[in-house]
């Protein structure tokens, strides 16, 4: 994707080929700004404070910040020491594990003076094959606006709803339920999408509606309680969202108010389909709502917001009293029932044990990632 006119990933390896470079998140839409780490608790930092944001950013951020943490020490005891600091930077998406599990199932046998080398080789391949899966789901959701785009009225868009970010700002690049988009985009189909503003973070409003805008796919900014009247009112032909967490039976994982998303969207008949790689799979748990742990953040992020004034300056306000409490869970579970397809790299399938099955056959007999 690009920033600027330029092709752009949200994480890369410095010129001095240790250090890692990131997208500081906070900092958008106003600012585009380049962190660098250095450290395994700057890389902890950067996904705990959501420098970084998204299932498979996350997996990557950790994959490096392990690699910061071998070139201090490459012990037993500072691998395990990074992998657990960094586990426990956010408990909701399972990429998080898998990226640590990938690193450490091949770190835990080479010899200390090898692993660091390992570390970066791998944690590169993860961000390379991370580009390639997000290509390769936006290359499998495509036929679904194509469908959609040959009964629409010459010139009329194709209009699809997202909820929070799932672009390329929460991969290392195309992103998940953004890819199908910018494949379509990329075909020449006319888009419009209907983009979430995503309180209490705004990750719609500030990231999805961002990058959007810097790869030229038209966007409209509504607020988060709008999108149920917009499909009552046949403007939102197709609802994509990704997710943090898929369970075995089909259930998702995604940002608070997904679900709300989907009941409309099923009210109104409107196809709810969720984009995902493989590794946000999570084949040890069978139900979403019962046992997916649910983060709760901050209350801070719902009682402030930040922004821009007219001046250009960035300030945070009270948008509740001061006295008021706030309760901040994260993310929210849509029951599979309510997901008509679940879009991946390696094809689309239905929200199901069974669907998920005929697509990763090696892996769901394993009851483990």
């Amino acid at each position: 994707m690009k920033v600027h006119g330029r092709p752009t990933r949200t994480i890369r390896q410095a010129e001095d080929g240790w250090a890692v470079e990131i997208i500081d998140q906070t900092q958008l839409p106003h600012h585009f700004v380049i962190r660098r780490l250095t450290t395994l608790d700057e890389a902890a930092h950067a996904i705990s404070a959501m420098l970084v944001r998204g299932a498979p950013l996350i997996g990557a951020t950790a994959a490096y910040g392990v690699c910061l943490a071998l070139r201090e020490d490459a012990s037993d005891h500072a691998l395990d020491n990074a992998c657990d600091t960094l586990m426990a930077t956010r408990p909701t998406a399972v990429n998080l594990r898998w990226a640590l599990k990938t690193m450490r199932v091949l770190l835990t046998p080479l010899p200390e003076d090898k692993r660091c080398t390992a570390a970066y080789v791998q944690a590169a391949k993860i961000c390379d094959e991370d580009v390639a899966i997000c290509y390769n789901i936006g290359l499998n959701g495509l036929p679904l606006i194509v469908e959609i785009a040959k009964g629409k009225i010459k010139d009329t868009p194709v209009n699809i709803l997202t909820h929070c970010n799932a672009g390329w700002l929460a991969a290392v690049d195309w992103g998940t339920a953004l890819a199908p988009i910018y494949a379509a985009h990329n075909e020449g189909i006319i888009i419009h999408v209907w983009v979430d503003e995503t309180r209490p973070r705004n990750q719609g409003a500030s990231l999805t509606a961002w990058e959007l805008g810097q790869n030229g796919v038209s966007h409209s900014v509504i607020v988060d309680n709008a999108g149920g009247h917009l499909m009552q009112h046949g403007k939102v032909d197709l609802v994509i969202t990704g997710t943090d967490r898929t369970t075995a039976n089909g259930d998702v994982c995604n940002k608070i108010g997904t679900y709300l998303k989907a009941l409309a969207a099923h009210d109104n008949g409107v196809p709810f389909y969720v984009a995902l790689p493989g590794s946000t799979i999570d084949w040890t748990m069978s139900s979403g709502v019962a046992e997916i742990p649910i983060e709760e953040r901050d209350p801070t992020e719902v009682k402030w917001i930040s922004g821009r004034t007219a001046e250009g300056e960035m300030v945070a306000v009270y948008v509740t009293p001061e006295e008021s409490a706030a309760a901040n869970p994260a993310f929210d579970v849509t029951p599979a029932r309510l997901v008509t397809g679940l879009i991946t790299e390696r094809g689309i399938c239905h929200a199901s044990r069974e669907g998920l099955a005929e697509l990763y056959p090696e892996l769901a007999g394993q009851g483990t990632i």
